[in-house]
């Protein structure tokens, strides 16, 4: 985090609309990526972001450490698109998914399924880590458990996404 943003983010906190919007310009191309990344949708990801700017803005009061404020927002619309999710499972079969119709939509399927093989915590925490490039620091604030928790929780999860791999017969790529 530069001088810059630091400074923005504390007077976001402290109730400065036009310091909390440049914040959210910083900021939203990665929520966008998070929400795509859980939606698969556009249309859905782009109104996650109104919402998540909604929530955010309602609650920006409430942040305790403005240098962590980008992994609030990335919090937020992460409860936010598992909330959506949920709602949408009751109405929306699993066959959700259609035939890839390149090489990268077949790559990301490869992704989502060896991914759908973890719990949700497992997912999220292979997202936060290395879609999102967090530090194990940040995600052991923002998940409120020691650094060690999130240590151990990454360890099992990679010696999980090794296991698949074994036993699909492919490179060990972890």
């Amino acid at each position: 985090m530069d001088e810059r943003e630091r400074e923005l983010s504390k007077l976001a906190v402290a109730g400065d609309d036009e310091a909390f919007l440049a914040i959210l310009q910083l900021h939203k191309e990665t929520l966008l990526r998070t929400a795509l990344a859980f939606l698969k949708n556009e249309h859905a990801a782009i109104e996650a972001l109104q919402e998540v700017t909604y929530r955010a803005y309602k609650k920006i009061h409430t942040v305790k450490e403005p240098a962590f404020l980008k992994t609030w927002l990335t919090k937020i619309m992460i409860n936010y698109c598992q909330d959506q999710i949920k709602k949408n499972q009751r109405y929306i079969s699993n066959e959700r998914l259609k035939e890839p119709t390149a090489l990268d939509n077949y790559a990301l399927l490869e992704i989502q399924d060896i991914l759908s093989h973890l719990s949700k915590e497992e997912q999220q925490l292979i997202y936060l880590k290395y879609f999102q490039d967090l530090k194990i620091k940040e995600i052991a604030t923002l998940e409120k458990v020691p650094e060690g928790t999130i240590k151990s929780r990454l360890h099992k999860t990679l010696n999980i996404l090794r296991g698949y791999f074994k036993e699909k017969g492919e490179r060990d790529y972890v």
